[in-house]
C-alpha cells in the first residue's frame, strides 16, 4: 500500500516527526529494523520520553505503519532520514547509520521522490556523503531525477510550549526546486518554513544552535563554581539578571550536559571539511568545562559529607533523577551515570529514585531503586538531586533528607545545599 511519507529511523527525531505527520492525515510508514516490530505491537523503546504509549496507540489507529520491510520505501513520495549519528571513539560523528538508511532507500528510490536528511550532521554531509550513496545505488541523479535537502532537527522533548507545529523548520535543498519540494512537505505539518541558501547553510544552522547551548551552559557552570567560592547565591544572580529585557538569555547550571544535541568542533570534522587554523576554540573549551561538572558534584558531595563527620567511603548516597531532562525517560548523555560511577569508585553505597526509570545499571551492576522516596532520603547520608522531575515534592524532601545537595537550584531557598 503506497504512503505519502517514509520516516527512516525511529529514535528521538523520527517518532515525533511520524506523530506530527500522522496527526495531519499524512499516510506514514516508518522503517527501522530494530524497533518496527515492537512499535507495531504498541511497545515504545524504553528510553523514548517524548511519546507515551497512548500516543503510539493513537498513531497506530490513525494508520501509522512501522515496518522492517525495505521494499515499502519504494512507494513513497517523501523519505526523511532520521538515523542516529552518535559520537565515535575519535570524537567524530558516526555516519554509518545514515549510510545504512541511504542504501536501504536508494535500492528502491523512484524518480520525483523527495529525500530529506534530519540527522545531526557536519556541513557537507548531505552533498558529499548522502548524495553519492543515493545516486550510485539508484542510478538517479539528485536535483534532476529526485529532490534532496537537509533540515536540522529542532525538538524540545517534553516541552509544553514548543511542539512540532509551532517550531519553524529550516530547509536547504541542493537546488531551489529541491528546497521548494521539501518546503511543500514540511508546510503540511509546521506553521512556518525557513529557507536556507542550501544544505550546507542548513547543516551549519544545527552546528550553531547546538554549540550555542553548550557554550552558554559552560559559562553558567563556571559561574556556579565561582559563586560558590565567593559565597554568592548564583541562583539569585540569575533571577535578577533574567529581568534584563535585552542582551541576555538565562541558562542554568547543572551536574553536566545531556541530551542528543552533540557540540560539533571543527577539529573533528571530516578531513575535507576542516578549516585548518580556524577551530571553534570556544566550543572545545565549553566541552572541557561541561565535562568537569560531574567531578565537581563529587567534590561538593565529599566536602558536605566531611563537614558532617562522614566519609564518602561507605556513605549511603541517594541519587534523584537519572534522566537528562525533567519528566522524560530519556537518559541520553545524562551525567548521572558518571556521578554514580565516581561515587562507587570512592566506596559509596548508592541507590537511586526516578519515576521514569524502573531499572538502572552502572558498571554492569544493577543499582538499587528506592521504593519509598522519603524513607530512602531519611536513611541516606546524602541525597543528591540530579534532575528535578515535577513529581518531586522538594520542600517535603528537604525536610526528610539528612543532607541534600541540589544541583538544579530547584529546592526552596535555604532548604538544601545548592550547586
Amino acid at each position: 500500500m503506497p504512503a505519502d511519507l517514509a520516516v527512516i529511523g525511529l529514535g528521538h527525531l523520527g517518532l515525533p516527526l511520524a506523530q506530527a505527520a500522522v496527526s495531519t492525515g499524512i499516510e506514514t510508514i516508518a522503517y527501522d529494523p530494530r524497533l518496527s516490530s515492537d512499535l507495531a505491537a504498541g511497545r515504545l523503546p524504553a528510553d523514548e520520553g517524548s511519546l507515551t504509549a497512548a500516543d503510539l496507540r493513537r498513531m497506530l489507529s490513525a494508520g501509522f505503519r512501522p515496518t522492517a520491510n525495505p521494499a515499502e520505501l519504494g512507494r513513497v513520495r517523501t523519505a526523511v532520514i532520521c538515523a542516529p549519528t552518535p559520537l565515535g571513539a575519535d570524537g567524530s560523528l558516526d555516519l554509518s547509520h545514515i549510510g545504512d538508511a541511504a542504501r536501504a532507500l536508494a535500492a528502491r528510490l523512484r524518480p520525483h521522490t523527495t529525500v530529506i536528511l534530519e540527522s545531526p550532521a557536519y556541513p557537507g554531509t548531505t552533498e558529499e556523503f548522502l548524495r553519492p550513496l543515493l545516486e550510485e545505488e539508484s542510478g538517479l541523479r539528485a536535483g534532476r531525477d529526485f529532490h534532496l535537502a537537509y533540515s536540522p532537527g529542532r525538538l524540545d522533548p517534553g516541552s509544553r510550549t514548543h511542539g512540532y507545529t509551532n517550531t519553524p523548520k529550516v530547509i536547504g535543498g541542493i537546488t531551489p526546486a529541491c528546497t521548494e519540494s521539501a518546503a511543500a512537505f514540511y508546510g503540511r505539518i509546521t506553521d512556518k518554513v525557513v529557507r536556507a541558501r542550501g544544505p550546507r547553510e542548513a547543516e551549519t544552522v544545527q552546528v550553531l544552535e547546538t554549540n550555542y547551548r553548550h557554550v552558554n551552559i559552560a559559562l553558567v557552570n563556571e559561574m556556579a563554581v565561582l559563586c560558590h567560592d565567593l559565597g554568592v547565591d548564583l541562583w539569585d544572580v540569575i533571577r535578577c539578571a533574567e529581568t534584563k529585557p535585552f542582551g541576555f538569555q538565562a541558562f542554568r547550571p547543572g551536574p553536566g550536559v545531556g541530551g542528543h544535541g552533540i557540540p560539533l568542533d571543527p577539529n573533528y570534522l571530516p578531513h575535507h571539511s576542516r578549516t585548518p587554523g580556524h577551530p571553534l576554540r570556544m566550543v572545545g573549551l565549553a566541552q572541557e568545562i561541561n565535562h568537569r561538572m560531574p567531578q565537581y558534584v563529587i567534590q561538593r558531595a565529599a566536602t558536605l559529607l566531611n563537614e558532617h563527620g562522614k566519609s564518602a567511603r561507605a556513605a549511603r548516597v541517594l541519587l534523584l533523577g537519572v534522566t537528562y531532562k525533567p519528566d522524560l525517560a530519556d537518559q541520553q548523555g545524562s551525567p548521572a551515570h558518571e556521578i554514580a560511577t565516581r561515587l562507587m569508585e570512592l566506596g559509596a553505597a548508592i541507590s537511586y529514585h526516578d519515576p521514569y526509570v524502573p531499572h538502572w545499571s552502572v558498571l554492569g551492576r544493577p543499582v538499587p531503586r528506592a521504593d519509598s522516596l522519603y524513607e530512602a532520603a531519611a536513611e541516606a547520608d546524602l541525597t543528591i538531586l540530579l534532575q528535578s522531575h515535577r513529581t518531586y515534592d522538594l520542600q517535603g524532601l528537604a525536610v526528610k533528607a539528612q543532607l541534600l545537595l541540589d544541583t538544579r537550584g530547584a529546592t526552596p531557598v535555604g532548604a538544601a545545599h545548592r550547586l
